[in-house]
């Protein structure tokens, strides 16, 4: 093909797929076509997976560039170490692309699947699209290839899909896998053994599956519980399927009950561990008003009730663990905080409950989050106290109260009040006066996380009770605990307390 002259070349990012050369596009052969020179990368050993993919429609008037990595996983003497040989790298296989460019010559960098995919072809992108005239091609990815040979569904409906590369920490894998419905580990190769870890220890080991060498010569797929670590190429990758209408993998526990913290208010506030039992839920069980922050999945049944059946509740949900469903029990805030984990445990404790399966996992509780809202006032030791009389007499209540206002400690003041509990807030803040300077700090934390959200700072001698109920939680300061105007806050104040005790 003759050389342009008076204007420079094009570039093509060229996505050929997942290796069938059957299953590059049409525009990705009319660009290789359309091409004076062909690039594509390759290790040292010089075999580039790409050019064989394209290798039918190559011609022997195609100007070829190997771009030979320096390095792939192996220690470097680079001065810049391991990123220092790679930038170099990418530096000059850009400059070399761009001489033919100037020169006129269109240049197709040929990539496995997509380009912009995980792909080497991005570095020549970001080095060279802003000079040329370019054209990225998208190709069918190993993620596409790999859903397609198992022959299950990938993601559904309202699922989410999490891709993540095997190179990930295994502690950071472990949290991802837990936390999403769906996922793709990309990257296998040496990272297998750390990867077969996170899966297991997310508890998502028997829905895992495998796939190697997708629509290529030597593709295998199987159970990823089932592959021997040192099988394992790099051109492999570890699938977690739509669970819509999946059964429900051999050889797990027949039932179990799972009581998670939801946080104080909405999505941002559960944890990847939460959102994995709440995913992996036949049944959801809890009180209305938390049960509608939690997602609705199709096939999964929920059980709504009111705020003051624990006990029947907690029943309910180990009858339905008995009879082998996997039942998540939701609770707001941390649920071992005043919450379901205690009347769960309780009715657990019984006999016919004794080989039920019960775990608790932890949630942001109301008080950490009120307190992260005004500044740090639970920075030093605290009490948390509910001051609702329904489960236990008022002279308790009062009693603790004077013994952590007698010991100097923060409050964090639970179920301050309700429609049928008004009069508990002023008799605690008459009370607390008894111990505190009518300055003393009080944080009023209002639906925190929530759509009507409000935190205010008032001083306890100003305390109304009138403007707090149920959705409130107070957190009263101890004798060193600050009240600050910043110029950032809109006057609201910050509040903190010191982690150094001054000495009597």
């Amino acid at each position: 093909m003759s050389e342009s002259s008076g204007s420079t070349g094009r570039l093509y990012g060229v996505g050929l797929g997942p290796g069938d050369p059957n299953l590059m596009t049409l525009r990705a052969v009319q660009a290789i076509g359309e091409a004076d020179v062909v690039a594509y990368h390759s290790a040292r050993h010089g075999r580039s997976i790409a050019r064989s993919i394209a290798a039918a429609h190559l011609r022997p008037d195609h100007i070829e560039e190997a771009l030979v990595y320096p390095v792939t996983t192996e220690t470097t003497d680079h001065p810049g170490g391991y990123r220092g040989a790679l930038e170099e790298f990418y530096e000059k296989a850009a400059a070399r692309l761009a001489a033919h460019l100037d020169a006129g010559r269109t240049v197709a960098v040929l990539a496995e699947g997509d380009p912009m995919f995980y792909g080497s072809y991005m570095h020549m992108h970001k080095r060279l699209a802003d000079r040329y005239t370019t054209e990225v091609i998208p190709g069918v990815t190993s993620v596409s290839a790999a859903a397609a040979r198992l022959g299950t569904p990938l993601v559904e409906g309202e699922e989410i899909l999490t891709i993540l590369p095997g190179t990930l920490p295994e502690e950071e894998l472990t949290a991802r896998l837990a936390a999403t419905d769906t996922a793709v580990v990309m990257k296998l190769g040496r990272t297998f053994p750390a990867v077969r870890g996170a899966f297991e220890a997310s508890g998502r080991l028997a829905e895992a599956r495998y796939v190697e060498r997708a629509t290529m010569a030597g593709e295998r797929t199987g159970e990823l519980a089932d592959i021997e670590p040192e099988s394992v190429p790099y051109f492999s990758v570890a699938v977690l399927p739509s669970r819509v209408d999946a059964p429900r993998p051999s050889g797990k526990a027949a039932g179990e009950v799972v009581v998670v913290g939801t946080g104080p208010a909405g999505p941002l506030w559960l944890t990847p561990e939460t959102r994995g039992a709440l995913a992996a839920a036949d049944d959801v069980v809890g009180y209305t008003t938390y049960l509608d922050r939690v997602p609705v999945r199709p096939g999964q049944a929920r059980h709504g009730s009111d705020n003051k059946v624990e006990s029947e509740r907690a029943e309910f949900a180990l009858d339905l663990a008995r009879r082998g469903h996997r039942v998540a029990v939701v609770s707001g805030g941390d649920p071992g905080v005043f919450a379901m984990a205690t009347a769960v445990l309780e009715v657990a404790s019984q006999d016919d409950y004794a080989d039920i399966p019960v775990r608790v996992l932890p949630g942001v509780t109301a008080a950490n989050a009120a307190a992260a809202r005004a500044g740090a006032p639970l920075g030093h030791d605290y009490a948390t106290i509910s001051l609702s009389d329904r489960l236990k007499p008022w002279e308790v209540i009062a009693e603790r109260l004077r013994a952590a206002a007698s010991a100097d400690l923060v409050l964090a003041l639970y179920n301050p009040g309700s429609k049928s509990r008004t009069w508990q807030v002023g008799k605690a803040r008459d009370l607390l006066l008894e111990h505190r300077s009518p300055d003393t700090p009080v944080v009023l934390a209002r639906d925190v996380g929530g759509p009507t959200e409000s935190v205010r700072t008032v001083r306890l001698a100003d305390l109304d009770p009138a403007e707090v109920d149920m959705r409130t939680l107070l957190i009263v300061g101890s004798s060193q605990t600050r009240w600050v105007q910043r110029g950032e806050d809109g006057g609201r104040g910050i509040v903190w307390t010191p982690r150094r005790y001054p000495e009597a």
